[in-house]
């Protein structure tokens, strides 16, 4: 929420004292903050209290001042890049079924292009009320953001449904505002990280993958509305809790956890640096230290990724490609061989790849143009590759569609 501009709505309710926690959070996380009020609503919270809060100006009448040539609630309409409004009244919610525009706010939410959230908030009769529930649902049809109010002890002393949810619950839930819902409904599964093929108890062969890469893909893959999958390396990295994520060790329970996910999946990530050899034989002791020289027998682990490509009924497969040297001829070569329908290369090296924040990529597909992002954090490339893989899945549906039509 960093930087985005956003507009709280308060309305006449008891739930208005929660507003201003609301806010304090909002700008905590970084957000702008700019309050508008009803008049009902200032019978429960000060303007004064909000203004406070927000550190600006708190908007109360429809043509109180004007920015600059354009009229109050226009201008508050452009400016926002989201509206919560919380607590929501049933009148409100009723006004916004219907598009009365009687007042700043209800004015303001029919003007702006802006996603509208509503925290509603009331008595459990008026909630359950079959008049209440039928806007609750208009209001979904349109695309409104409805924070589901929860169970508990009401102003009036009676115990229901009609709680408005506590300011923590809206903050974690006013993000998915902002996310393009590109993958809704979509299983996504990455890979991320290196894998440890032991040698013995206390030594492992592995790489210098970090996991930061298949991390940040699995934050942008979320914030695009899909179901993550995050089968994940050692690391010491977190995630989101609404991934799964899956803990492995090995290359073996790499390639068994994404057999056992991607029948569901719809898009299969491979970020991890899957170890491609590993010890024939695993020692059950310590290995000492008796001669100058040992030798380490190595296999060849299961290839994810052809293993994926063969199965019949095949997800829409992404690869990477890190290389020290002979990048694009190695990478097309991947794409080629392993039957992939995207391959992201990626230099290995100073300041680039394992271990750094930071990473350059080109995007290769198939009978398409090559995409090269420059240099930027990989949190930032992971919302390229995404939005990249949204449009050549697409694509890629465009054209089955056209030749089973044809």
């Amino acid at each position: 929420m960093k930087n985005k501009n956003i507009i709280v709505g308060i309305t006449g309710g008891i739930a208005a004292y929660k507003s201003a926690e609301l806010v304090r959070s909002l700008r905590s996380a970084g957000a702008r903050v700019r309050v508008i009020m009803t008049k009902n609503a200032e019978k429960f919270i000060t303007p004064l209290t909000m203004q406070t809060l927000s550190g600006e100006t708190v908007y109360t009448e429809m043509f109180k001042q004007c920015f600059q040539n354009d009229l109050e609630h226009i201008a508050l309409a452009r400016w926002a890049d989201s509206i919560v409004i919380a607590p929501a009244t049933a009148n409100f919610i009723a006004k916004l079924t219907y598009g009365l525009a009687d007042d700043l706010l209800s004015t303001v939410c029919l003007a702006t292009k802006a996603p509208i959230a509503i925290a509603p908030a009331m008595n459990k009769e008026m909630w359950q009320a079959s008049i209440t529930q039928k806007n609750i649902a208009a209001l979904k049809k349109r695309n409104f953001f409805i924070f589901e109010p929860t169970s508990g002890i009401q102003a009036c002393g009676e115990i229901g449904f009609g709680r408005m949810l506590e300011p923590q619950q809206i903050l974690e839930s006013i993000p998915k505002m902002f996310a393009s819902q590109m993958f809704y409904g979509k299983k996504v599964v990455i890979t991320a990280g290196s894998t440890r093929e032991n040698i013995d108890p206390v030594r492992y062969i592995s790489n210098y993958s970090s996991g930061k890469m298949g991390y940040a893909l699995a934050e942008a893959a979320l914030d695009a509305g899909a179901n993550v999958v995050l089968i994940s390396g050692p690391t010491t990295l977190s995630c989101s809790e609404k991934i799964k994520r899956i803990n492995i060790q090995t290359a073996a329970e790499m390639y068994k956890a994404v057999m056992q996910e991607i029948s569901t999946s719809n898009i299969f990530i491979s970020a991890a640096a899957v170890a491609d050899y590993c010890p024939t034989n695993t020692k059950l002791h310590k290995i000492k230290k008796d001669s100058e020289k040992i030798s380490i027998e190595l296999q060849r682990t299961s290839d994810i990724l052809a293993a994926v490509s063969s199965l019949g009924k095949k997800p829409f497969i992404v690869g990477f490609a890190a290389e020290t040297k002979n990048l694009l001829r190695n990478a097309k070569e991947k794409l080629i061989k392993k039957k992939l329908d995207m391959v992201i290369a990626n230099e290995v090296g100073e300041g680039l790849g394992f271990d750094s924040d930071d990473n350059t990529a080109t995007i290769l597909r198939k009978n398409s143009k090559t995409i090269k992002f420059p240099k930027m954090p990989k949190k930032e490339l992971a919302q390229y590759i995404i939005k990249n893989i949204h449009s050549s899945v697409a694509a890629k549906n465009k054209k089955r569609k056209n030749l089973l039509s044809s």
